[in-house]
């Protein structure tokens, strides 16, 4: 009898473990059965990093990849190489994070039906990008290596994101045997995951710091003679442009001037302003944390806090970032954070729409509207309004050093003042030269494509 109540107290304890086992599961299916189905492990829904099913459009509608069988991507084979970077490949070697992060939207996952809801299919995720817009930056940075990004710092969609080398994932080159060096670095998406030296458009940084810093600034004069001794250290000129104030020293990209105001500056004032405006620090948005920069003069010499404000020393700035940069100075001091996925859906009730939200304030209003009038000045008097002739610019072009006997990168950066168009722009051409040669024409045209699909209201 005592050996029967034994093995029935067993048998009752090990039902009861089976039951709560049961429940405990049954709730963790309840709760985390959409995580489960989108884990990037899952062949049914993953092809190695990459999102494998839905479709995937740009802002106007148009097609940019069909995962729903396979992966198959844009007819048009500019478009394709424009898109690579925010679609990624198939075998995985190039991720899409950000429609990766909304797989929970795009699966249509629900506990009834299961992977696809009812479509059978997957779920639509629109970018805020312009499929013109990639394409014509693409086209004009002519095979050179680069990024071009624009964003509206209103409503922050990135209308264009290019990165470039890319390939045609289509007609995959044998990228592991190239000696070319044409594809170097082309799993790298240069918009989100790289950082330049900025040359001169990181004058606007100084400049911005000087405005708030030192009472008298716009009305200082600043001698060039063609270069600036920083004791027994020569800063090399570009020009010799005479007595400038910062205003005309900003429209020559004089780098005697800039020495001048960096060392009048200092470089704990410099680092102290590069911090609260941001700069060097990633940015997060669509599952994307981008590259952060470097701004760094704690223990450098009077020559190199010269040429750290000047945009070089070991400067870096991530291309996103500086844009985002530039929305700010357009907004007044803030804009919109920056982001690529408008909406992914599959389904009423599996659902994500953007939503704009404000980046931090990071500079006051009225120095950002003394940099608007001077980065239209630079426009006005030195760069020519003929290469924007629809819209009002503010810009700052570069030329940044990079060493090894290499030519310089060329680099542009600013922003257009216009209720329709809020724009703000980054042009970076690896070894391209002169900003104002190399990079005005790029986004001249880009600008163009931008604002014919924005179509304001």
């Amino acid at each position: 009898m005592n050996r029967i109540a034994g093995r029935s107290r067993f048998v009752l304890i090990l039902a009861a473990v089976l039951v709560l086992g049961l429940v405990i599961f049954s709730g963790e299916y309840l709760l985390q059965a959409k995580e489960w189905v989108v884990f990037p492990g899952s062949p049914h829904v993953y092809r190695g990093s990459n999102l494998n099913c839905g479709v995937v459009t740009d802002r106007t509608g148009a097609v940019l990849l069909d995962a729903t069988d396979g992966r198959t991507y844009s007819d048009d084979r500019t478009v394709r190489l424009a898109t690579l970077h925010l679609l990624g490949d198939r075998e995985g070697y190039i991720s899409a994070p950000a429609v990766s992060e909304y797989s929970s939207q795009m699966v249509g996952f629900d506990l009834i039906n299961g992977v696809y809801s009812t479509s059978g299919t997957g779920g639509t995720a629109v970018l805020t990008i312009s499929a013109k817009a990639q394409k014509a930056a693409l086209e004009a940075l002519d095979g050179r290596k680069g990024v071009v990004g624009v964003y509206n710092y209103k409503t922050g969609e990135i209308l264009c994101a290019v990165s470039s080398p890319t390939y045609d994932p289509d007609d995959v080159p044998d990228l592991e045997n190239d000696n070319t060096g044409d594809y170097e670095g082309v799993y790298v998406n240069r918009f989100t995951q790289a950082s330049y030296v900025p040359g001169s458009i990181f004058k606007v940084v100084t400049t911005a710091a000087a405005l708030a810093e030192i009472d008298d600034i716009e009305s200082q004069t600043f001698l060039c003679e063609g270069s600036y001794w920083v004791g027994g250290d020569e800063v090399v000129c570009e020009g010799t442009h005479g007595e400038v104030t910062m205003r005309q020293a900003l429209m020559h990209s004089c780098n005697s001037a800039f020495a001048q105001i960096a060392l009048e500056l200092g470089p704990e004032t410099l680092m102290k302003y590069a911090q609260q405006f941001q700069i060097t620090e990633p940015l997060t948005f669509d599952g994307i944390t981008t590259a952060s920069g470097h701004f760094d003069l704690s223990d450098a010499a009077d020559v190199n806090v010269a040429w750290g404000g000047i945009g070089q020393y070991t400067d870096t700035v991530n291309p996103c970032r500086y844009m985002t940069f530039m929305g700010q100075i357009a907004g007044g001091g803030t804009a919109a954070e920056p982001y690529l996925v408008s909406s992914a859906s599959s389904g009423i009730f599996s659902r994500y729409t953007a939503r704009t939200q404000q980046t931090d304030r990071v500079m006051p209003t009225a120095v950002a509207a003394t940099l608007q009038e001077m980065m239209h000045y630079n426009v006005t008097n030195n760069y020519g309004e003929d290469s924007f002739p629809d819209v009002y610019v503010c810009a700052k072009t570069g030329t940044a050093e990079v060493g090894g006997g290499l030519e310089p990168n060329a680099t542009f950066a600013g922003f257009t003042m216009d209720e329709d168009y809020p724009l703000a722009f980054v042009v970076m051409v690896e070894n391209g030269g002169y900003g104002r040669s190399v990079c005005i024409p790029i986004l001249s045209q880009v600008l163009s494509a931008c604002m014919e699909d924005m179509n304001p209201g």
